[in-house]
């Protein structure tokens, strides 16, 4: 007897986390549905970065691009606000500028609701407690309230059909990430993580920097291209 896969909802940023959650979502099994926010970011590259992971899923027709054009004009974010630089050294204060306030708040709340239409049982966000920079929204105490939040938000809730908010990376090194995601074919050459969205990334902000430290430490060579 075949039993149907279970339904995901994957944010799918297009960078390196959030392509290892779809990978790990599809190995599971799951019946895949992306959804990504164009949120007026610096590093749009990764818009089509999204794309082609989509496609090479073979779920770009279930592919959701969701416009939030005023977390761009709120400002407040290095991503978000063009008068605000990037900063190439990060650690001197707890939550950097490049933190947009509200972004997995606002990103996980338009995800529960699209997991609602579809029926999906999960939706699956990259958030990391150990290379996470400092936002408080990748802390494990906010995925947790959210999943509450979200189960009395909700008629799936209400019917106590609970979403899982899955964060299978929560408590990984970005080398472990980097292993289990090779280990799968997740397409990293695929992927971007600068945050200042060059054709070729920059190397030095704090994303790239994290990334480059995890393909290291897991001893394998970083497919995408730096300046």
């Amino acid at each position: 007897m075949h039993t149907k896969p279970d339904k995901a909802v994957v944010i799918l940023s297009g960078g390196l986390d959030s392509a290892t959650c779809m990978g790990i979502a599809a190995a599971a099994g799951c019946e895949l549905y992306p959804i990504t926010f164009d949120y007026g970011q610096r590093h749009r590259i990764e818009l089509d970065c999204a794309r082609q992971v989509a496609e090479h899923y073979g779920v770009r027709d279930r592919h959701k691009i969701i416009a939030l054009p005023f977390l761009k004009e709120f400002g407040g974010s290095a991503l978000t606000d063009d008068r605000l630089e990037v900063p190439r050294k990060f650690g001197e204060t707890a939550i950097p500028v490049t933190y947009v306030p509200g972004r997995n708040l606002l990103f996980l709340s338009i995800a529960a609701s699209y997991a609602e239409v579809t029926g999906a049982e999960a939706v699956y966000i990259g958030v990391n407690a150990l290379d996470y920079s400092g936002y408080p929204d990748c802390r494990p105490e906010f995925i947790s309230g959210m999943e509450k939040v979200v189960a009395l938000a909700t008629k799936a809730g209400a019917e106590g059909k609970r979403l899982r908010i899955q964060t299978p990376l929560l408590h990984w090194s970005k080398a472990a990430i980097i292993r289990e995601g090779t280990r799968l074919g997740v397409p990293y050459h695929l992927t971007t993580s600068c945050y200042n969205g060059g054709e070729e990334a920059c190397g030095e902000c704090d994303s790239c920097r994290l990334r480059l430290k995890g393909f290291a430490e897991a001893g394998l060579k970083d497919p995408i291209r730096y300046k």
